[in-house]
């Protein structure tokens, strides 16, 4: 298995100034290799490899601009886009999509784009990591390599790759190493049924009889305040107005996206762990932040939080310990009484006379028709595992009114957990 570690660059003016380099150098060689992959494309339909872009482009004053390695990377991924966009045109011509895709998009003038070294070519010394540049940087330059410090929680022997990652006017080194991991043993018969939502960002119910809420409310807080400061520095700014403030801003609300995110989901799979869970089932909906009708202000807070990241990131994490990762749909699940057994039809395929049982009282409040009350996000996260039940064969009897009462609260950011009644 492949792990990633993502560490900010803090180094002088120097380094900096060669990393960014680099990174022009790079966007600037992609965006050649997209213009021949067009071409191609459009005189003669074929869609060109990465190995194909390697050699055409071997002679481009952006290619040599940089290690001959580290740029063959560029023209690797793409190819790799190439290689996407005729999968996703194969699936169009037979009709399973039903937007024709396009050609790879060139990558915006004057940016910066990834520069990946193989360890191959890397070397440690004395603590440090030693990148070469190649012959042209060192007589344009005068110039040969420069060093960044290898981090002192990874070991060099599991190293690799090392990419440089430009992002709002900072740069990452972003780690990929090798590790081993213990594989526990897990019964899928024990399911994990998630409900995704905003404040209550995943609400999750298991069929082993426990339930438990991920906060979402101070990740909607962050969003809130980060849109104000944005809608107040572009006030009457030009359209694509941008400023080193706006990157700064934009930086720190993303590192606590992704913190937040990896956070969530090594939740998640912790107690899959613990409690021996070998199932986890996702409720999601294709397309549901485009057609999402909330309102506008909460439309501008549902479609800021990276839930769709964090589908992935659980689905990353339950394929390297080896947990069944499972997408449903989850149409009616909300508004359907699972203590009520109501019928869950698909989405487009509801019957005329169909209505719920119960119904929602109030905020994070669900009557059923017995008039108990259970908590609206958990009675969704059960009826996801009952959208599945027949197909995987799950034993939902110990899912009660208990269990959808009283799920625990944990929030992201606090050591402790809070119960809650309802909310």
């Amino acid at each position: 298995m492949f792990g990633c570690q993502q560490n900010l660059i803090k180094e002088d003016k120097n380094t900096l100034s060669i990393i960014e380099y680099l990174c022009s150098e790079s966007n600037d060689l992609y965006n050649c290799a997209v213009y021949y992959g067009r071409q191609i494309f459009f005189k003669t339909r074929k869609i060109v490899t990465g190995y194909d872009l390697t050699a055409q482009m071997k002679t481009n004053l952006h290619f040599k601009a940089g290690y001959a390695s580290s740029m063959q990377q560029t023209c690797l991924n793409v190819g790799e886009a190439f290689k996407s966009f005729k999968k996703l045109l194969a699936k169009a011509n037979k009709g399973d999509l039903e937007q024709k895709p396009r050609p790879p998009k060139y990558r915006k003038s004057g940016g910066l784009f990834t520069v990946s070294y193989p360890k191959k070519w890397l070397k440690l010394v004395n603590g440090k990591i030693r990148f070469p540049l190649g012959r042209q940087v060192k007589v344009w330059f005068g110039i040969s390599e420069f060093f960044l410090p290898m981090p002192s929680n990874l070991h060099w022997s599991t190293i690799k790759e090392i990419r440089l990652l430009p992002r709002n006017r900072c740069f990452y080194a972003e780690f990929v190493y090798s590790e081993q991991i213990k594989m526990q043993p897990l019964d899928e018969s024990k399911a994990l049924g998630l409900d995704h939502g905003l404040n209550n960002w995943l609400t999750c119910v298991s069929n082993t009889g426990d339930s438990f809420i991920v906060d979402g409310k101070h990740l909607k807080s962050i969003n809130q305040w980060y849109n104000k400061q944005l809608a107040k520095l572009k006030e009457g700014k030009p359209q694509g107005f941008w400023s080193r403030t706006l990157a700064n801003i934009t930086e720190k609300r993303n590192r606590q996206m992704r913190d937040a995110t990896n956070k969530a989901a090594r939740i998640v799979i912790n107690y899959c762990l613990v409690n021996s869970i070998g199932t986890l089932v996702f409720g999601w909906n294709q397309g549901q932040k485009q057609g999402a009708n909330l309102g506008k202000k909460n439309n501008q807070k549902f479609v800021s939080v990276p839930t769709a990241k964090l589908k992935n990131r659980i689905a990353q994490l339950c394929q390297k310990y080896g947990i069944r990762f499972i997408e449903t749909e989850e149409s009616y699940s909300s508004k359907a009484s699972f203590l009520d057994n109501d019928e869950l039809p698909k989405y487009g395929e509801k019957p005329e006379r169909w209505h719920e049982s119960g119904k929602r009282v109030q905020r994070g409040l669900y009557q059923t028709a017995q008039n108990q009350y259970i908590n609206c996000d958990a009675n969704g996260a059960a009826n996801i595992l009952r959208k599945v039940k027949a197909r995987l064969e799950l034993d939902l009897s110990r899912v009660n009114r208990g269990v959808l009462t009283t799920p625990i609260r944990v929030r992201l950011w606090a050591n402790s957990v809070q119960e809650s009644p309802r909310l």
